[in-house]
């Protein structure tokens, strides 16, 4: 999967609708997808001629929903709020939502927010969540692939060649990012 294009393609999406301080909540630091994702990010905020300065980013030890709702707390708690946040998965973009709704906090109206993967439960979200897609199926079916030409190799004599296949994802967009008032 090409993640620095997911995460080029989530902020590009808030910047143009008008979004200039955002933040990145982003999950452990040794997993390339995590860093690949905020590269993207910071690829569409120079694009559109905005410093580095104009993402914040709340890291996180985990990725799942309880580790967004507590950097969703750390985002209220910020003197200076951003008014988009992208979340380097869905389960961390869920959480922020929870936290953000328990505080009264209106998405998009106040905040607008952006995850990655569009797991099921993105577009079920109270407020339907804008996702990052990546192509499950056809991830699959690659994978299958690539694991039976490397086992139909082995005792062929023939050596095997290795392929890489780099994915593209697509930004699929519900309320949870409406444009900036």
């Amino acid at each position: 999967m090409d993640d620095v294009a997911g995460g080029a393609l989530a902020v590009r999406h808030l910047v143009d609708a008008g979004h200039r301080s955002l933040a990145y909540v982003s999950g452990p630091p040794g997993l390339n997808q995590v860093r690949d994702r905020r590269t993207g990010a910071l690829n569409a905020l120079a694009e559109a001629g905005l410093g580095p300065d104009s993402l914040r980013e709340l890291p996180t030890e985990r990725l799942d929903v309880a580790a967004g709702r507590d950097a969703g707390a750390r985002l209220l708690g910020l003197a200076d709020r951003p008014t988009a946040v992208f979340c380097a998965n869905d389960l961390l973009a869920l959480g922020v939502l929870q936290a953000l709704y328990a505080a009264g906090v209106g998405v998009p109206d106040d905040l607008a927010i952006v995850g990655y993967d569009d797991i099921e439960f993105a577009a079920a979200a109270a407020v339907p969540l804008t996702s990052v897609r990546q192509p499950a199926v056809t991830m699959g079916a690659l994978a299958a692939e690539l694991l039976l030409e490397e086992t139909e190799s082995e005792g062929t004599g023939t050596p095997h060649e290795h392929r890489r296949v780099v994915l593209s994802p697509e930004l699929v967009v519900r309320r949870s990012s409406l444009p900036a008032r």
